[in-house]
């Protein structure tokens, strides 16, 4: 199995991107929605890019964006994966790709094993799965049913979301052997959206190494399951645009 990979998301300043790269994060993500308790604005993401340049992917969170806010925010903050939270459609993926260079990450929320199945039509860089909230696009922290997810199988490389903690996250990779774990509210300051809790960042990346080397020893998942896959090299939304 491979390292599973850590995404800190929620990002609002330099201090605790310092921390996620500290801690070995595969990626940062910054919320480019302005609904959000965790959104930033354009210059503060560009702050955080540049700051975190080749050190980690810096991931731009949109939902339901126009191709030039993308275009423009990817240019601006340096971002390096676009996450598209919303309703965007496959077509959109693809010239999302096509005119920013970055790779995409393909968010959907799951109810049931359909919304898992939906997420396959898009032949993005990565698939995020996130559990449903009605009227809630994510962030939410809660959990899904994780065995939905036990005999699934995806050529493309599968990033864990929803509902994360120090305290589950072993358990978690241990039922679905993702690519990489995403958490934003988990490792949050208690009753503060904007900041992160350095302990439970800590605990939270102490808690994702030995849950690998256990599914090492007893993988869970069947030998053909490819969820665990590295990333391709090239992105293939960009080579399909």
């Amino acid at each position: 199995m491979s390292h599973v990979k850590i995404k800190f998301c929620g990002i609002t300043n330099p201090e605790d991107a310092e921390l996620a790269v500290s801690l070995d994060a595969w990626a940062v993500g910054m919320i480019m929605w302005e609904h959000s308790p965790r959104a930033v604005t354009v210059d503060e993401a560009a702050e955080i890019g540049a700051a975190l340049k080749r050190r980690a992917e810096v991931v731009g969170v949109f939902v339901n964006p126009t191709l030039e806010e993308v275009s423009s925010a990817a240019d601006i903050a340096g971002l390096t994966i676009l996450q598209l939270h919303g309703d965007e459609g496959p077509v959109f993926c693809n010239e999302a790709a096509r005119r920013t260079g970055c790779k995409i990450i393909k968010a959907a929320r799951v109810r049931d094993n359909a919304d898992i199945q939906a997420v396959h039509a898009f032949r993005t860089d990565f698939h995020l799965l996130d559990s449903y909230v009605k009227g809630v696009p994510g962030g939410t922290g809660e959990t899904f049913d994780w065995q939905l997810l036990r005999r699934q199988r995806s050529k493309v490389p599968l990033i864990l979301s929803g509902g994360l903690t120090p305290e589950n996250v072993d358990e978690a990779i241990g039922i679905v052997g993702p690519f990489a774990v995403d958490v934003s509210s988990g490792v949050e300051e208690l009753g503060n959206p904007r900041r992160k809790d350095p302990a439970r960042m800590a605990a939270f990346a102490a808690a994702v190494a030995p849950a690998v080397e256990e599914s090492i020893e007893e993988p869970l998942a069947e030998p053909s399951d490819d969820l665990h896959a590295e990333p391709p090299a090239q992105p293939m939304v960009a080579d399909e645009a």
